[in-house]
């Protein structure tokens, strides 16, 4: 991407839940993935595609993730059905630069536990309880216009201990009406890449279509971006640095 080139952003979801579940299906009728791209849209974001699991390498093909600067994750019921080789090459584009926003139970998917290398586990409830996420970093960039809280009239409940390494930074803590909490906003940096977790998204709720959801991950495609980096040298290097003239370092 040049400083001229509009950021382009990938919507991946699995697209399986709101063709098989009426409760589903209600809230997403042309899918999770055309809720959120629109309201990626609705923040400025004018390249924005959509990508699901059951087209062609996943809609992942490599010109495909060749082109995007951040790609959006949303999965949950056939995090099995990924191909292996799909999951490795967008583990690759991540350390190489692209963003990698993963929504709700996109925390089991094959991308993330690799990037994470944990188990990625956690204790779940499904009764559809309040929710509040409580910004515990009010500087922090995917952080802003969204006020102290976000509050969920009903959501999935996800609860602590979450199985990932200790976040780069910490944005947002989850409180449930059953009285768990949980680490619901998580940014991490693997490689060239940086990578954000968020939380809520139960498929059987409205959640993306709540305006605050919707500033968050556009928060967050934003702050995901690629940017300029030093360049990742590895390999053998047979002659010793100092012996080489200037205009080959």
């Amino acid at each position: 991407m040049t400083s001229s080139t509009p950021p382009r952003l990938t919507v991946w979801n699995e697209y399986r839940h709101e063709l098989e579940n009426p409760k589903v299906s209600v809230h997403y009728p042309d899918g999770i993935h055309t809720v959120i791209a629109d309201g990626l849209r609705t923040h400025g974001f004018e390249s924005v595609q959509t990508a699901t699991l059951d087209q062609p390498e996943h809609g992942l093909t490599d010109e495909v993730l060749g082109k995007t600067d951040v790609l959006l994750w949303w999965g949950h019921k056939a995090h099995g059905d990924v191909s292996d080789a799909v999951a490795a090459k967008v583990v690759a584009r991540v350390l190489d630069g692209m963003g990698l926003i993963v929504l709700h139970s996109g925390h089991f998917s094959k991308p993330f536990k690799a990037l994470m290398g944990t188990g990625c586990d956690l204790k779940w409830r499904e009764v559809g309880e309040k929710e509040r996420l409580w910004v515990v970093n009010p500087a922090h960039p995917v952080a802003q216009g969204v006020g102290e809280f976000i509050e969920l009239e009903h959501e999935e409940m996800y609860g602590e201990h979450f199985d990932i390494p200790a976040p780069d930074e910490l944005v947002f803590v989850s409180w449930f009406a059953g009285g768990e909490v949980f680490r619901s906003g998580c940014t991490f940096t693997r490689g060239s890449g940086k990578i954000f977790y968020f939380r809520p998204g139960h498929e059987t709720f409205p959640t993306y279509h709540n305006p605050q959801i919707q500033q968050v991950i556009a928060n967050a495609a934003r702050w995901a971006m690629p940017t300029a980096s030093a360049p990742r040298s590895f390999g053998h290097r047979p002659q010793p640095l100092e012996t080489l003239p200037l205009e080959k370092l």
